[in-house]
């Protein structure tokens, strides 16, 4: 049997797999919506969440973005989160949890060489019974920090 590592319990509110929609904008860019699909999966009696994610433009479902990384418990009503993006972006984040709510404050931002400019990044995600809610803000391109991302997902 597959069960999940004690140390998650605070964080087990992520673990499923959602799917749903959400809206894009940014000063450098056309506003979007697109389709979501977000699984969160226990590691196998270790302290991590596996986190994968990938989106697609609604309408056409051309591939828009994917990235994938792991969540683990932080200390006291925290969380770490580290993400590898395959447009050459690393984000290292620490959350402050809050029953089945978590804000992810980037502590560093990675870049590889041709990967564009990104400073800055937050991730808030919220959970109600089936409903999951996200938003995203980023500084990037020489832009100040703002909103770029939110969705509306749904636990299937």
């Amino acid at each position: 049997m597959n069960r999940a590592h004690p140390d998650l319990d605070s964080l087990a509110f992520l673990v499923g797999t959602w799917k749903g929609t959400g809206s894009g904008r940014y000063p450098t860019i056309e506003p979007f919506e697109y389709v979501e699909e977000a699984v969160f999966t226990p590691g196998p009696g270790k302290p991590f969440i596996l986190y994968r994610q990938r989106t697609r433009r609604a309408g056409d479902g051309e591939p828009l973005h994917s990235e994938s990384g792991y969540i683990r418990p932080g200390g006291t009503e925290g969380a770490e989160l580290v993400i590898a993006q395959p447009t050459g972006i690393v984000e290292v984040h620490t959350g402050d949890l809050c029953g089945s709510r978590v804000r992810f404050r980037s502590r560093d931002v990675r870049l590889s060489p041709t990967a564009v400019e990104v400073s800055r990044v937050e991730r808030c995600i919220s959970v109600d019974g089936h409903t999951m809610l996200y938003r995203l803000w980023m500084a990037a391109v020489g832009q100040p920090f703002q909103v770029h991302l939110e969705a509306e997902l749904t636990r299937v």
